[in-house]
Formats: C-alpha cells, structure tokens, sequence
C-alpha cells in the first residue's frame, strides 16, 4: 500500500500522524503542526486508504486500513515511532500498539474512539453549551447534525475553522468510506482486548464531545500504565480545533516523556 503522505524535514524523532475518519493529511497537519512546533521532529502526515489522495485499494475494513499503515510503517521509517491520531486516526493508533507494540514508542490520543458501534458509546447527558443564535448558518445543512453535536465551543468562528478542515486536502473516496463505515467490520476484531502497552501515552477528551464521549476513555486507562488522561471543557469531537493551545500544553509534556 502506497499512502499518500507529507514530511518535515525535522531531525528529531519521526511522529505518525492519522487523521480523523474522511479527513486528509492536510486536515490533521492542521490540526497537529501547531502543537508539535518547535520540537525538530520529523513530522509525517498520512491519507488512509480511501482518505485524501490515497486510492482505496484495500478492503473496506478498519483491519485492512490499519494492515495498510502497519505497512507503510514497516517500509517508510525506522521503527519504532511515535503515533499521533484524532478520533478514528486515535483508533487505529490504538489498535497499532495492541497488534504491532514493536512499531510503536508512544502514543498521542485525542478524542479517540474506543469502541466502533456508536450504541455502545458513553455520551455526555448534559445540554449542550450555549451557542450565538444562527451560528451554523454558513455550514452545510447536511453536516449541521453533526455540528452541532461535535462542537464544544458552539461559534461561527469555530464552525468555519473545522469546515475548512473538512475541506482540506484530497476528496477521498466516498463509496469505499460509506462502505467502511457501514460495514459489519468497521470495528476491529480486537476493539476489546485487554493488552497492555506500556509506551507513555498522552489522551485528550472534549468534555462536551457527543460524538465518542470521555468516559469510555478514562476506563480504557488500565491499558496504559504509563498515560495521561485529560478531559478539556469548552471542547468537543474537534478538540484540536477548538483548543489548540491545550492541545500544544500536553503535547510538549508528552513529548518530554518520550524522550526520556
């Protein structure tokens, strides 16, 4: 597999990051570059299959996306490396240090996914935080649902941030996605397993993310023996969008643990 990917030219340690379900590398540069300036890493952004300029070429299923970046990984750096991801890309990252921990020095999660199917998610049970009347009206009326449940902080400024993030980058392929998504096995087979890894791991919840939650996370925590567990308020599923300095805080710490 061929992913489709940028680079630094940083000397430091090489940092992977994954990006969130149909976003491309350049919305998780975005998202990522700020909080990791200044570090001299040698930062690499990647399109998943079917995500981007990546052509989907593997089958549609979260087993075959994270086959096709264990790959990548195997043939592009020298392993092991730090892994970045948010909400899907933090799922596969995961699931990178259940099944290849060799691949793997530290993992940098933000508003993860924990388990697929979207019955079995802790949500927040609060209202919502409250929002400037009209302030999704220049969003498109199809992502307006999702919008309104992702967001934390609930302004046009922020709005318009995440939806040129949306628009950055490749098209991606929207057939092999809905089939990924829909599909019997967007889960992994192993969403559930009780392996431990014990690289030191930074995660990051949104306090009103009502996409995946923050609790389930926390309870994921036993896995991680060496992790942070951080909930943000004022934040949601985009939590680098919407805090970017909190973001950049706990990056900078989790990377002065890795290097250690």
């Amino acid at each position: 597999m061929d992913l489709a990917y940028d680079r630094s030219p940083g000397t430091g340690p090489d940092v992977v990051c994954l990006p969130m379900f149909s976003m491309s590398r350049a919305a998780t540069a975005t998202a990522f570059g700020p909080a990791f300036a200044g570090a001299d890493l040698r930062e690499t952004y990647l399109d998943l299959p079917g995500h981007g300029d990546t052509p989907a070429t593997c089958a549609p299923t979260s087993q075959a996306v994270l086959d096709s970046v264990c790959a990548w990984l195997d043939d592009h750096v020298d392993a092991p490396v730090l892994l970045a991801g948010a909400s899907y890309g933090a799922y596969l990252a995961a699931g990178i240090a259940r099944q290849r921990p060799d691949l793997v020095r530290g993992l940098l999660l933000v508003c993860p996914g924990v388990t697929i199917a979207r019955d079995t998610r802790t949500l927040p049970d609060e209202p919502p935080l409250d929002a400037p009347t009209g302030w999704l009206d220049d969003a498109p009326a199809a992502l307006r649902a999702h919008l309104d449940a992702a967001l934390g902080q609930r302004t046009p400024a922020v709005a318009a941030t995440v939806l040129a993030a949306m628009e950055s980058g490749g098209p991606g392929d929207a057939t092999f996605l809905q089939k990924l998504q829909s599909g019997p096995d967007y889960a992994l087979p192993d969403e559930t397993a009780e392996v431990i890894f014990d690289g030191p791991v930074t995660v990051l919840t949104g306090r009103q993310d009502r996409v995946v939650g923050y609790a389930d996370q926390f309870r994921a925590m036993h896995r991680y023996p060496r992790g942070t567990y951080t909930v943000v308020d004022a934040a949601g599923h985009y939590l680098p969008y919407e805090q970017a300095s909190v973001l950049r805080s706990h990056t900078q710490e989790w990377l002065r643990r890795t290097s250690g």
